[in-house]
């Protein structure tokens, strides 16, 4: 299996875990970020990301020379409670230290945080952008059944898109202040893609209708 680099205990004494998976060679390639359960209530992208790193541990040449990063769950908390937020009730993807963070007007499902990067698990995501500075990112979501893209990703989400059947939609239809998206794809121009499933299918159809635009994301 990938490599465990680093990791963080939450407020629940829960564990975010950070993994690599290289291969020694002459030829650096890109380095590749997948990301899953920044909302508590969307465990399958959890599943996902460690079925992806079974099929790069099993088959090295999946990846060619590039250098890929999993954090399998980014919000064990908020799974462990079965929330969208963390332990905290804060949204962790409208946490980020973004030109349009704003403090939320009230403390939903939604909520922003006290202020921007005021949890653990932004703060330790925020360390691995700025350590291994990946030259892209895939997210996974629930429920909408899209491929939602940030910064120059365009081409990467349609390319996906003729490979899972989603559509392509850049505005996921509603304000995200301080989102992930924003944080890196817009203001840091890392391509950003953010896989939306939809909910209420089996892991194992989701994984079938997705592999390809998997192994294609982690490949070039």
């Amino acid at each position: 299996m990938p490599e465990l680099i680093k990791k963080t205990h939450t407020q629940k004494n829960n564990i975010i875990e950070f993994l690599v998976a290289k291969k020694p060679c002459c030829q650096k390639g890109q380095t590749v970020l997948i990301i899953g359960v920044f909302h508590g209530d969307e465990p399958e992208g959890e599943i996902l990301v460690h079925k992806l790193m079974e099929e790069v541990q099993n088959t090295p040449d999946l990846t060619g020379n590039n250098k890929i990063l999993f954090i399998p769950c980014l919000n064990p908390d908020g799974k462990e409670l079965k929330t969208r937020t963390n332990t905290n009730g804060v949204d962790l993807n409208r946490n980020f230290p973004t030109k349009n963070w704003e403090l939320s007007a009230k403390k939903d499902s939604y909520y922003s945080g006290d202020e921007p990067a005021s949890e653990i698990e932004t703060k330790f995501l925020i360390e691995i952008i700025e350590e291994y500075k990946p030259d892209k990112i895939l997210t996974l979501h629930t429920p909408y059944k899209v491929l939602n893209y940030d910064g120059s990703a365009k081409e990467i989400a349609e390319k996906m898109s003729e490979l899972n059947g989603y559509p392509v939609q850049e505005d996921i239809g509603y304000p995200t202040p301080g989102s992930f998206g924003t944080y890196c794809g817009i203001e840091r121009n890392i391509p950003t893609i953010t896989l939306e499933l939809p909910e209420n299918e089996p892991v194992e159809k989701l994984w079938e209708d997705n592999k390809e635009a998997f192994y294609y994301f982690v490949s070039f």
